[in-house]
């Protein structure tokens, strides 16, 4: 079982360079991104039933009012779970691919620990979501709680900061590495258009996830010389 993309795979157009890291460890990849999600909505919702104290509801900003709901929010707001297998997918070597899951996993992880020890919720929105049918299944099942720092928004962030560098390592065009944030943007943005977060949970997240995602990239790069992803 190859552990690496072959160097020559540098020379190839950015489109085959990603095929050919798609197919590396394919099943593994596939595989663990399952288990980790699985795992993941376990332990989340293990902590949403059972947290320390009575969760503290968040205060509103300005912004929240500014931000209108919508329900054409949902899309983007649960596409996050194949956002978030894009890195993952196209790393070159298993050696990104064990420090990128253990990275997501301890950021995960302290993101659970601040949930039970500190619960949070966000206010009522004052909705009836018997209207909104999508919206309605997601607010029955999550409740509004693990609020503060917003998960969703430290996973994308952390995923736009991996999937940024190697779609700039494969050289792919300013389009598609612009896409990437604006998916990115458009993930935070729908997080708080779907009324499941407050500004404050999404500068909390975003705290977070840019911590976790410096820290990884970095690490990566002082133990790993070529291919960096």
């Amino acid at each position: 079982m190859r552990l690496q993309i072959s160097p020559t795979v540098d020379l190839l157009p950015w489109w085959r360079q990603l095929l050919c890291r798609a197919c590396l460890l394919m099943w593994l990849k596939a595989l663990g991104t399952m288990a980790f999600m699985g795992l993941f909505f376990w332990a989340y919702f293990s902590v949403l039933a059972h947290p320390l104290r009575p969760a503290w509801v968040m205060p509103q900003l300005a912004l929240d009012h500014w931000v209108a709901f919508t329900p054409l929010a949902f899309p983007v707001y649960a596409s996050l779970w194949i956002y978030v297998s894009l890195p993952p997918a196209f790393l070159g070597n298993l050696r990104a691919l064990l420090c990128f899951g253990g990275w997501m996993a301890a950021l995960c992880l302290s993101g659970l620990a601040i949930f039970w020890l500190l619960p949070t919720a966000v206010p009522p929105a004052g909705l009836d979501w018997s209207a909104y049918p999508q919206m309605a299944l997601i607010k029955n099942i999550d409740g509004g709680g693990n609020a503060c720092p917003s998960l969703h928004v430290a996973s994308a962030v952390f995923a736009a900061l991996w999937l940024g560098r190697v779609l700039w390592q494969v050289r792919a065009p300013l389009w598609l590495r612009g896409a990437n944030w604006l998916l990115a943007l458009a993930i935070v943005w729908s997080t708080l258009a779907t009324r499941q977060h407050v500004l404050l949970d999404v500068i909390a997240g975003l705290l977070l996830g840019l911590l976790f995602a410096f820290g990884s990239l970095r690490q990566l790069q002082r133990t790993q010389c070529r291919p960096l992803l």
